[in-house]
């Protein structure tokens, strides 16, 4: 193989453009990924790094999402909306995914509404988990928010297995989560990394 099969062109469209790695454009090229290392050094190519890597692996198509562009009051009274209920409800501990619990319907469909309506994301890789108390009904629990999320369109195969946690004593408490907690999971790093940037310092 040398630069003329392989032009700098060609490498950077399937490199930098298309994200494959230098292994799958070895099986392009039917050489080594050594030499495909060696030409993306040459041609000057900024490498990814593993975390980059493993990003676009697993993002073969491109980003899941794409941020839309806020043109109306009721898009900005959404994304307000939404940032705000993550900066005060959200779990920000994790480093690559984006999660909202709460116990209430109308909170979770408001998150799910500026997710999808104002990053675009594709819902099929949303996830759910619920978890209720050991005295709850699993299967009237499950269909209460399959039922609260219909709009959406989002199947049970979407759902985390059911988490059961011990019945407490606290009255209000239990009257607060009579339907159980349910928490929206949108697993990307790089949408993770942009909203936590727009939260207030």
């Amino acid at each position: 193989m040398n630069s003329l099969i392989v032009s700098k062109g060609n490498l950077k469209n399937l490199y930098l453009n298309k994200k494959k790695s230098s292994a799958e454009i070895a099986d392009v090229f039917k050489c080594s990924e050594h030499k495909i290392n060696y030409w993306i050094k040459k041609f000057g190519i900024p490498k990814r790094s593993m975390s980059d890597a493993m990003y676009a692996k697993h993002n073969p198509n491109g980003d899941p999402f794409k941020i839309k562009n806020i043109a109306t009051i009721k898009d900005a009274e959404l994304f307000g909306l939404g940032l705000g209920l993550y900066w005060g409800e959200g779990n920000k501990k994790s480093k690559n995914s984006i999660r909202l619990g709460n116990t209430d319907p109308k909170i979770i469909k408001t998150f799910l509404r500026f997710l999808i309506n104002i990053f675009r994301i594709k819902k099929e890789k949303l996830r759910f988990g619920l978890q209720i108390f050991d005295d709850m009904n699993k299967k009237e629990m499950l269909k209460f928010w399959t039922n609260q999320l219909k709009e959406f369109n989002m199947s049970r195969e979407q759902f985390f297995k059911v988490i059961i946690t011990p019945s407490r004593s606290l009255g209000t408490y239990k009257e607060k989560s009579k339907f159980g907690v349910m928490t929206v999971h949108f697993c990307n790093t790089k949408l993770k990394n942009l909203i936590d940037d727009m939260l207030p310092l």
